[in-house]
């Protein structure tokens, strides 16, 4: 039931910060999940540096029991979300929560808002306390400048009941609070305890594993699926109309780039293609994801592949080709505007666009389709991909709050968490018929005012194991669900996969100049020697001695893969 929502800028600049703040909002709304690329985290203290994985882990989490209600037309495969294309029976959804577990008690909750927060008493806030058996004071903060907030927030003595936390905000001092400020859930969730709150024990482990924070449950996830969250998009009407066949290999991309440009006709085969080129190249993730154990047994980081250097000089060739777009290499105007207006035919963005482009230009360009292009080998054999973290963003509870605080805390995200096809799911996307929403055709629509008003709030708290469902659109769900699943018969898991890593804060910014040496290389604005120079830097002033640090890790919790 995802809510009619376009993305407004579904292909994002080069920062791999602000790609994740620009499709948080598309992505908590598409029940799929956040992207996932973990951030590296600061230091709690020298014991509270590291992860807990493995045995010590399974002790910790709650008890899987999966969720009977509405079963998906597409199962999911290979790591994929479950995909839902038939129409719901919208008069006889089924009730996840049939007994409200909220007391009615006082809550207040601060969480990340993109966009323009609704107004404290509006009717979707009153819907969903009533439902829930709530009463939440949302203490709506910027999405965009959320770091900021948070770490003031966590530096206070006064700390809301009920904290939301991203990934990529877990960085210096905010990464110390987390294990400072909020409790351990255990006592309340652990193994069968988790049973009370039945949408919260249908959340998928290896989600809770992601969750554990200095050896204690301290967050309540949003599970993702693992498979590759960014889409190498190209407009397949397009394509059909040329008569383009979709390249299968580093060199037939090129050869089609170029003879797919034409400046004159203010066309270009492509924008900054780095995302996809990753997954062309087989190179790992950024972050703690980006160290593995290979099969000579010798433990190292991305930058030191031979591969990343290659992806790189490929994208390099494309600029260097004239095939990249002239406003993409200077870093400016709209990605997603050029690609939906036909001046690029193939970019990078984050899944949610599939939905969001095509509901954007629906009525005014009917002959609009998008489609994901597959990942191929770079020599034309078959990819090499790396699972995301099947976990991103949680909701957390500040210690010291009294037992009816953290039930009614965590009915809350109980009824966040309801699966596909039940009433409670309806109530966080759409909110309420009549007031938010209205039924055209067996399909919920938005009207202006639930597009205000059921914004990104709720879905923050929790939510159900990885799903696709888009009813106005349902072949939108299908394709993505069955890319994912394609993509996903490739994918590895490297050696710290469903860790919580935090990084000792002294190598906090260790990596932190090679995305913008990224990006000045690949536009011919540095040299492959500053490249390798960085790395080699990086090795010297505290890459071997993370690695050595890693590898202790590893040694005591055991590899993720």
């Amino acid at each position: 039931m995802t809510p009619n929502a376009a993305s407004a800028s579904a292909f994002s600049g080069p920062s791999r910060r602000s790609f994740l703040a620009s499709t948080a909002v598309a992505t908590a709304a598409v029940a799929g999940g956040m992207p996932l690329l973990a951030a590296c985290g600061g230091s709690a203290s020298g014991k509270r540096e590291g992860a807990t994985s493995g045995k010590a882990a399974d002790k910790l989490i709650p008890a899987y029991v999966a969720s009977k209600i509405a079963q998906p037309d597409i199962p999911s495969k290979n790591g994929s979300a479950a995909g839902y294309t038939s129409k719901i029976d919208l008069a006889a959804l089924a009730a996840s929560v049939p007994d409200k577990l909220g007391t009615g008690a006082s809550l207040k909750i601060m969480s990340p808002l993109w966009g323009t927060p609704p107004k404290p008493d509006c009717a979707y806030y009153k819907a969903l306390d009533a439902e829930a058996g709530t009463k939440i004071t949302w203490q709506n903060q910027d999405g965009n400048t959320y770091g900021e907030k948070l770490g003031a927030v966590l530096a206070s003595s006064s700390i809301p009941d009920m904290v939301v936390v991203p990934s990529w905000e877990l960085v210096g001092k905010i990464s110390s609070a987390v294990t400072a400020k909020f409790m351990d859930l255990g006592p309340y969730l652990a193994g069968d305890k988790v049973k009370k709150y039945p949408n919260l024990a249908a959340i998928p482990s290896d989600a809770w594993r992601m969750s554990i924070f200095g050896g204690a449950l301290r967050g309540i996830p949003m599970p993702a699926a693992p498979v590759p969250n960014i889409v190498p998009f190209y407009r397949k009407d397009i394509f059909d109309t040329k008569g383009y066949t979709v390249p299968k290999s580093a060199d037939e991309f090129l050869s089609w780039a170029k003879e797919a440009t034409s400046a004159k006709a203010k066309v270009w085969a492509c924008g900054d293609m780095r995302w996809s080129a990753a997954g062309f190249f087989g190179v790992q993730p950024a972050g703690p994801l980006g160290w593995n154990i290979g099969s000579d047994g010798k433990l190292t980081y991305r930058i030191e592949h031979p591969e990343y250097l290659e992806h790189l000089e490929w994208v390099r060739k494309l600029f260097a080709a004239g095939v990249v777009h002239p406003d993409d290499k200077a870093n400016t105007g709209d990605p997603t505007q050029r690609f939906t207006s036909g001046q690029t035919l193939v970019g990078n963005s984050d899944m949610s666009g599939w939905y969001g482009m095509t509901t954007e230009q629906a009525q005014s360009n009917p002959d609009f389709e998008v489609d994901g292009m597959d990942y191929f080998g770079a020599d034309g054999g078959t990819p090499t991909l790396y699972a995301g973290q099947p976990a991103g963003i949680w909701s957390m509870i500040r210690k010291g709050a009294s037992k009816e605080t953290v039930e009614n805390a965590l009915a809350a995200a109980n009824f966040a968490a309801a699966p596909y096809g039940t009433k409670e799911r309806m109530f966080v996307d759409y909110g309420v018929e009549g007031t938010h929403y209205t039924v055209k055709d067996g399909v919920p629509v938005k009207n202006d005012r639930g597009v205000q008003e059921v914004n990104n709030a709720w879905v923050l708290l929790a939510a159900p194991a990885p799903y696709l469902a888009h009813p106005d659109f349902p072949e939108i769900a299908r394709k993505q669900v069955e890319w994912q699943q394609r993509q996903g018969a490739f994918v590895k898991k490297t050696s710290t996969y469903g860790m919580n890593i935090v990084e000792p804060t002294r190598y906090a910014t260790l990596s932190s100049q090679f995305e913008q040496l990224e990006i000045d290389f690949v536009r011919g604005n540095k040299k492959l020697s500053d490249v390798q120079q960085a790395i080699s830097t990086w090795k010297s002033s505290g890459g071997d001695k993370l690695r050595d640090w890693y590898k202790q890790l590893l040694d005591k919790n055991g590899s993720g893969n």
